[in-house]
This record gives C-alpha cells, sequence and structure tokens, in this order.
C-alpha cells in the first residue's frame, strides 16, 4: 500500500487519492515514485476514509502544527474523503489544514464545493502556474475548458470563506510573467507565492 501520510522539509502531507483532473508538464509524479520520506505515493487503489484516518492515528503528530493534503494526486478529487479526515485531524491532533489544490474542484464537481470546504480547512494553496489562459493550459493540460477563468473564480471563492488563500507560481518564470501573476492576486486580494522549482 503506498503511503498516506508522508513527511518532506519539516512538513507532514497526506496522500489521499492519485486521480487528477490536470497534466502538468513539470508534475514531479512522472519523475519520481515519492517525495520526501514516503517509500511510495503512488496507491494500486484510492485509500479508504478507514484507512486515512487510521494513518493519521499512527503517525506522530509532535512537532507539527499543520497538516497540508498534497500527494499524487488532487486532493478535491477525493472531496468527501477530505473533509471527513481533515475534520478528523483537526479535533484530533489539534492541526491547522491547508490544501494545495489546482483549483479546479467547482468544475470537477460541477458545482460550489467552496462552502463545504471552507468547514474543515484552514488555508488554500492554488498553482496558477502561468499568467494568462494560453499559457495555463500550455503547461497545466487541464481536462476542462474554460479551467483558467475557474481557477480564478474558485480563488475568489474561496477568499469569501477561508482565512488563508494564496496563488502559487514556481520562480522559472520570467519576470515579467511573474510581475502579471502578482497582479492577478492582487486584483484577487490573495496573495501570490513564488515557490522555488527543485
Amino acid at each position: 500500500m503506498a503511503d498516506i501520510l508522508y513527511t518532506y522539509k519539516h512538513q507532514v502531507y497526506a496522500n489521499i487519492t492519485n486521480k487528477c483532473d490536470c497534466r502538468c508538464t513539470f508534475c514531479i509524479r512522472s519523475h519520481e515514485d515519492a517525495v520526501g520520506d514516503a517509500e511510495t505515493l503512488w496507491h494500486k487503489t484510492d485509500p479508504t476514509l478507514e484507512e486515512i484516518t487510521g494513518a493519521m492515528d499512527a503517525f506522530d503528530f509532535t512537532g507539527f502544527d499543520e497538516l497540508v493534503y498534497c500527494g499524487y494526486g488532487e486532493p478535491t478529487c477525493a472531496l468527501e474523503h477530505l473533509i471527513a479526515s481533515a475534520k478528523y485531524a483537526r479535533q484530533r491532533y489539534g492541526v491547522r489544514i491547508r490544501v494545495n489544490t489546482n483549483g479546479l474542484a467547482n468544475l470537477y464537481h460541477q458545482k460550489d464545493i467552496v462552502p463545504l470546504l471552507s468547514e474543515a480547512v484552514d488555508a488554500v494553496s492554488i498553482s496558477l502556474n502561468a499568467p494568462t489562459a494560453e499559457a495555463y493550459d500550455k503547461v497545466t493540460r487541464p481536462q476542462f475548458d474554460g479551467a483558467f477563468d475557474a481557477l480564478l473564480q474558485f480563488a475568489s471563492r474561496c477568499k469569501e470563506y477561508i482565512p488563508d488563500v494564496r496563488l502559487t507560481i514556481v520562480d522559472v518564470l520570467p519576470p515579467d510573467e511573474i510581475d502579471a501573476c502578482q497582479k492577478l492576486a492582487d486584483s484577487l486580494g490573495v496573495t501570490l507565492g513564488i515557490r522555488k522549482y527543485a
């Protein structure tokens, strides 16, 4: 069975699904079977809620104040398990909950899931990846039309419900594109995070 919880750079992550509605050109899962202390992050079948909470119970959260939903899939593709297990972890272990997401959950589920998500999470980090729809589609290769606009709408909606919302990009973008991404984030009233590409 693949690792459900794993640690990387002093943070603990929850890997609850391998489903994803994008095929990003830079995705680490196309190069490696695991990151951090995980042996593999490839599930033969996605874990059940009981397996996820069982992994939490078996994990020592001492020294960790945040649990990040981020693995070899898009966490919101397993929305019910995400919300239920996040509520469980927050209540039982007192950790802050962050979701790293592609921001396409409303398209994937064909409804506004943000109010539901807000019941279980404290922070959302949304991968913007590019400042325009054309560039975004090229690098992210989403399965939906209109994904870029939907991502921005999702970020705006999250800002209404969730205390900490940020868009993220990697530092390999040229300065003019980083500036354009900053303007997008500013227009939505959210933070822009710039990740170091490794």
